[in-house]
């Protein structure tokens, strides 16, 4: 590690992320960054002022102890900066790609005040795929995991914050099953986040080191339908759910039966999961080529679903947002690389109305929409409506669980991640499932001999 000076390190500037060309990149599914080198990664951490008391620990919602990996990393010590990693997150490489670092622990880096903070998901990521490409396994090996408790645990959904909850309670010494209700595992990380901002093959890979740790993950097993919660509690001493925000909310504006107006949950997973983009696709999309499209919203959602129109050929794509560009909730690299790809963004805009057909033929396709001019308000309250009865729901339609603990109204069921929050983040969604997780090992050490019908306060 080369000795530098406070003030040195405070000088550096922070070591970009080296990308693809905007104009190749905006017509391709492959990743848009490139990632590290190791040369630049020690370069980056060793930026890193190693505070006595690092606030970045604090603003990373799963507590990664990112002090101790970074400076482990400045020194070269690529294994033991992955070793501690695996103790905190199951997914480094995901959370390295698609995290909000600049609103948690970057924001909270002492270096953000300069504007540059240090690049610590560049630096989660390069860690993961470094150790992914040499020895995959090496990180848990070094952690290990608790003798079997005789426990068995549920897992209701196969997204971040499933894997996430499934992570902490294999090592806790829990047996864990993961049901998947679709026939590709990976929840929102394979249908809703496109190929150039995560490759399919990294999620794929996460996964196989929770397989690895002894986690039996089951597709096409949509519980609610051919299984209930019932079901799963006659084989399980408890039950995490997972599963995500469930349908999109739509505008409530005329039109929106028209062919060719998507909810971008369905629009990107049919190029996502379905691999729509193919010619030969089961579940194709309205073919974009030369057309016109525009996207509702200001969310990272959205941003993947106008780039992904431009990677399918539309000739031009925008934004439409209802307020302005400070209030977008997206990440602020991924507003870049849509603008740097041909992006357009018309802000404190809205449809009411959408139009199809002509006078002389009316079969029943999207031609143009009418919009209004906005002035900012009072944000609104968002969530999803779900189908489950016998669990209290908000007014919201997501469910009611306590905060610390992840419990719901029933005993032994638990929730976390999107179906709690409405849409969140991944980082978020996992820092719910590592919680649960949590409340769940307490909740079975409370049980041994007491069976399922022990309340989740005890113990």
């Amino acid at each position: 590690m080369t000795e530098l000076s406070r003030k040195e390190r405070m000088a550096r500037p922070r070591t970009g992320m080296p990308e693809r060309d905007p104009i190749e990149r905006a017509h391709s599914f492959d990743e848009v960054n490139l990632g590290y080198t190791t040369q630049l990664a020690v370069l980056e951490a060793e930026r890193c002022l190693q505070c006595p008391r690092p606030k970045c620990v604090d603003g990373c919602p799963v507590g990664i102890r990112i002090d101790r990996f970074i400076t482990h990393l400045a020194e070269g010590e690529i294994g033991e900066a992955a070793a501690i990693l695996a103790d905190d997150t199951s997914l480094p490489a995901v959370c390295g790609r698609v995290c909000p670092q600049e609103n948690q622990c970057e924001g909270a880096c002492v270096l953000a005040r300069k504007e540059r903070p240090i690049a610590i998901g560049n630096l989660e990521r390069f860690v993961a795929d470094y150790v992914r490409d040499h020895d995959p396994m090496a990180p848990d090996r070094g952690a290990g995991v608790t003798a079997p408790s005789g426990h068995r645990v549920a897992v209701v959904g196969s997204g971040p914050a499933g894997l996430a909850c499934a992570f902490d309670l294999i090592r806790l010494g829990h047996a864990v099953t993961v049901y998947e209700a679709l026939h590709e595992l990976g929840g929102v990380l394979v249908y809703g986040i496109p190929e150039y901002r995560l490759p399919k093959h990294i999620v794929e890979a996460e996964i196989d080191r929770l397989r690895g740790l002894g986690v039996e993950f089951i597709t096409n097993a949509p519980i609610g339908l051919a299984e209930t919660i019932d079901d799963l509690l006659e084989e399980h001493d408890a039950v995490f759910l997972g599963v995500g925000a469930g349908l999109p909310r739509f505008l409530d504006v005329p039109g929106e039966h028209l062919i060719g107006v998507y909810s971008a949950n369905e629009f990107l997973t049919r190029v996502n999961l379905m691999r729509a983009y193919r010619p030969d696709a089961h579940t194709p999309v309205y073919d974009l080529t030369d057309r016109r499209v525009a996207v509702i919203g200001g969310g990272n959602t959205a941003m993947d679903a106008v780039r992904t129109a431009l990677r399918l050929g539309a000739a031009e794509a925008r934004i439409l947002y209802r307020r302005t560009s400070d209030e977008m909730p997206a990440r602020h690299e991924e507003v870049r690389h849509a603008r740097e790809e041909g992006v357009t963004f018309e802000f404190l805009r809205a449809p009411v109305e959408f139009h199809g057909g002509t006078e002389s033929n009316d079969d029943g396709w999207l031609r143009a929409m009418t919009v209004v001019s906005m002035e900012l308000g009072e944000p609104d309250d968002d969530g999803r409506r779900q189908t489950t009865p016998d669990l209290a729901h908000t007014r919201w339609g997501t469910l009611e669980v306590d905060p610390e603990t992840g419990a719901t109204s029933r005993p032994a069921v638990f929730a976390g991640g999107d179906i709690v929050t409405g849409g969140a983040t991944v980082i978020l969604a996992m820092g719910a499932g590592r919680k649960a997780a949590t409340a769940i090992h307490r909740y079975l050490g409370g049980c041994l001999s007491g069976g399922n019908d022990r309340d989740q306060s005890e113990g």
